[in-house]
């Protein structure tokens, strides 16, 4: 008798820096989703696939729910975070003691059609008073009939592996949706763009890090005395011309720090040597031109 193999899809959604990325990153023991204490951080849906030989879980990494878009961009990061309902077979809902809801709002709703099951997870709980994390609970519970409730640090895996088993023990009978050898469905340049973006992110400040947009040009893997070598060449498009100015820095001072710091990131992910160069370019208002959001992969 074959045995039975089970798998799904497991999406993850909730507001901008609640931990959803975080808590991928827990499940999945690998640095998938980039990490910031900046809200706005994933901007795409990120998929990271757990195998063993019974197993698949497609763990899927959402931009957080923008109440009210100011840029086409953010409009298509809804629809990014929003399309997850249509695909999932289980639903994660992750909020945190910062969140703020009234009730009315596009998730709930959405949440109350789900047919699928549904888990809330109270992340931060290491930042909590026991009466708030009651009250957190009880207020999602009387909004949504959720099918269970867990108790979660994701930053410090508190709770993870409680609710990591849960979800696996829900799975349906299924195929493999994915090679098993495989992590993700996005190839290496997401990554190191990805990579390159959360150093913007850490080292700029105000509004300069959402006005950038990070691309790998080319990527070219040769040998260096008989070991992997990687030539990487990345541009950074701005929207304004101070916003180059600040990136590249005093003396291209800033720009160097960035380049360093983005470079050692992408070795310890390839786990090769790496020559990085960055460049930056000005394309005003590339958050509303549908052409270059195209190209940036917001919109199909």
């Amino acid at each position: 008798m074959s045995k039975v193999h089970r798998s799904g899809f497991i999406n993850i959604i909730g507001k901008p820096n609640v931990g959803k990325s975080t808590l991928m990153n827990a499940f999945m023991g690998e640095k998938f989703s980039i990490i910031t204490n900046k809200p706005q951080t994933t901007r795409h849906r990120i998929i990271g696939l757990w195998n063993d030989e019974d197993h698949q879980m497609v763990f899927s990494d959402t931009p957080g729910m923008i109440d009210e878009p100011g840029y086409k961009m953010q409009k298509e990061m809804n629809k990014f975070a929003y399309s997850t309902f249509e695909d999932a077979d289980l639903l994660l809902f992750v909020t945190e003691k910062n969140d703020l809801y009234d009730g009315d709002e596009k998730v709930f709703e959405l949440l109350k059609q789900a047919t699928i099951p549904k888990i809330l997870v109270l992340n931060k709980i290491d930042q909590r008073q026991e009466d708030e994390i009651e009250e957190k609970k009880n207020f999602y519970s009387k909004l949504v009939e959720f099918d269970a409730v867990f108790l979660i640090s994701a930053l410090e895996k508190k709770g993870t592996e409680a609710l990591f088993e849960s979800i696996k023990s829900q799975l349906p009978e299924g195929p493999a949706y994915y090679p098993k050898d495989q992590l993700s469905d996005r190839p290496e340049r997401f990554f190191i763009s990805e990579i390159i973006r959360e150093s913007i992110l850490e080292l700029y400040k105000e509004e300069v890090p959402y006005s950038c947009e990070v691309v790998v040009e080319e990527f070219k893997e040769s040998t260096l005395k008989g070991k992997p070598f990687v030539r990487i060449f990345a541009s950074i498009y701005v929207a304004r011309k101070t916003h180059k100015m600040i990136i590249i820095g005093k003396g291209g001072s800033a720009i160097k720090e960035l380049g360093i710091r983005s470079r050692k990131g992408i070795e310890a992910f390839l786990e090769k040597r790496v020559h990085l160069e960055l460049y930056v370019r000005i394309k005003e208002k590339w958050r509303d031109d549908d052409r270059l959001l195209k190209s940036f992969g917001y919109l199909k």
